[in-house]
């Protein structure tokens, strides 16, 4: 694997620390059970020890990171069995969620999804995995603000990072991520339409095809061993 880049720009520092080392969890670089040594961070990323400190406690709360005491931080390994509950309550929220948004679409909010899809074929097209899951993550936030419930928008957002985590395993199977495009082309070609129903099943779809190809990513790296 090339070198990750986690070197720091001067503005936002804190919020880079965070940004860095979720993506770089979300893409693998660090990978489940790995230890995290605050000095190899702070050479790495060119910061302070208690910079370091205080993103591995926002990383804690995302559970991305886990502290363990007399061992400290490390990846804990994100089982297939809360893996597969986390894509049974993702069809279940952002099929609902579509279903409303179709409903409430407006121009402008068709644009916006339509800007997010472009950047995610763009990224496709570039093998840019940051960006896919990053792009993925603006299309379906659109939708979620769309909805209006507030309960779906708090439970959805409170699994994004691991929801990440698992959208670059899922992706990272061959051809999944062009298969992908076309499913949430779906999905926003029904909430343009103000088909609920379509979308909810368009959304749904998705969902499942995704959980599948994390099954399938899950066992060619053993994940599934590891966590049992």
């Amino acid at each position: 694997m090339a070198p990750h880049n986690l070197r720091i720009s001067p503005r936002t520092v804190q919020q880079q620390i965070v940004e860095k080392l979720r993506a770089a969890i979300a893409e693998g670089f660090f990978k489940p059970g790995d230890r995290l040594v605050e000095a190899d961070l702070c050479d790495m990323l060119g910061v302070s020890r208690p910079s370091i400190r205080e993103a591995l406690r926002s990383l804690e709360a995302e559970r991305l990171v886990e502290i363990i005491p007399n061992r400290g931080p490390q990846i804990p390994i994100l089982t297939w069995e809360h893996a597969s509950e986390i894509y049974r309550v993702r069809a279940l929220l952002e099929g609902e969620a579509a279903f409303i948004a179709a409903q409430s679409a407006t121009p402008e909010d068709l644009k916006a999804m339509r800007a997010a899809l472009a950047d995610f074929d763009n990224a496709v097209r570039d093998s840019d995995m940051p960006t896919q899951v990053t792009s993925t993550t603006a299309f379906y936030g659109h939708i979620l603000r769309l909805c209006g419930n507030r309960i779906i928008e708090q439970t959805l957002s409170g699994l994004l990072a691991r929801i990440n985590f698992l959208r670059a395993r899922s992706m990272s199977r061959p051809g999944r991520a062009k298969v992908s495009l076309q499913e949430m082309k779906a999905i926003y070609e029904a909430i343009a339409a103000g088909n609920g129903g379509a979308a909810r099943a368009a959304a749904i779809s998705h969902v499942e095809n995704a959980h599948i190809s994390a099954n399938a990513a899950y066992e060619s790296l053993h994940l599934k061993d590891s966590a049992a």
